[in-house]
């Protein structure tokens, strides 16, 4: 299988929002299989700006995504059955392709990966360039710039890899046990942002139950990208 990586940059993070940059490397190849800006049908906010730097004048001149002549390949290697789509917390990016009309077959996501085989709790984060220092990748790449981010996600990707190799003996097996975890909503137990931040979930829905409630309708009217959020939360509620 062709392994491919990418990295979307938006106009923001809310419901609706769509691409300005788009980065792809495939794994083994140095020279990019892309890295392009592209004119996205609604305006960057100035929260999104902050962090990827990428302003309206950049794009103004550039050509929306899905009119560029590498629009039908990107879609066709992503779609394809015998290719490995990598992010980082992918159902981000996903959602981002999936409202240009791309719908990425075989998806693996560093984030639940890294979170999922960190059954000892050794990092208090799961962001792509907290784990880059946290694990000591040393890749030169500018944070927030899709192609650099790339780069440093390719380099966990092998981090990744190889540990679970090491444990199931191939790396076939550990790719799909990559693809496996990529697959499942997941299970957060500890929130780590708002007025319970450190604590554990189960513990809040026993003292705090309308803060999980509300959090719920939140991520819900956040939709895509979403899904482990709103898996997490309706399950310790259910519990509850």
């Amino acid at each position: 299988m062709r392994t491919l990586f990418f990295d979307t940059e938006t106009t923001g993070n809310a419901d609706g929002d769509r691409l300005c940059q788009l980065g792809i490397k495939e794994r083994g190849i140095e020279a990019p299989y892309l890295n392009e800006l592209y004119r996205p049908p609604l305006p960057i906010t100035f929260e999104a700006m902050a962090i990827h730097h990428i302003t309206e004048k950049m794009v103004a001149d550039r050509p929306a995504f899905q009119e560029t002549p590498e629009y039908q390949k990107i879609k066709d290697d992503f779609e394809h059955e015998e290719v490995v789509t990598v992010a980082h917390n992918a159902s981000f990016d996903v959602a981002i392709l999936r409202r240009e009309g791309i719908r990425p077959r075989n998806v693996i996501c560093t984030y639940k990966v890294a979170s999922t085989i960190d059954t000892e709790s050794a990092f208090s984060h799961y962001s792509l360039q907290y784990l880059r220092y946290a694990l000591g990748i040393e890749v030169e790449a500018n944070a927030h710039d899709a192609f650099g981010d790339v780069l440093v996600l390719e380099a966990l990707f092998e981090h990744l890899l190889a540990k679970l190799t090491a444990q199931l003996g191939s790396e076939e097996l550990a790719v799909k046990e990559m693809l496996d975890i990529s697959s499942k909503p997941k299970l957060f137990t500890t929130i780590r942002f708002g007025k319970h931040k450190g604590k554990r979930i189960e513990e809040i829905a026993r003292q705090d139950r309308g803060y999980l409630e509300w959090l719920l309708k939140e991520k819900k009217k956040e939709g895509e990208g979403e899904e482990d959020w709103i898996y997490t939360l309706e399950h310790f509620l259910a519990q509850s």
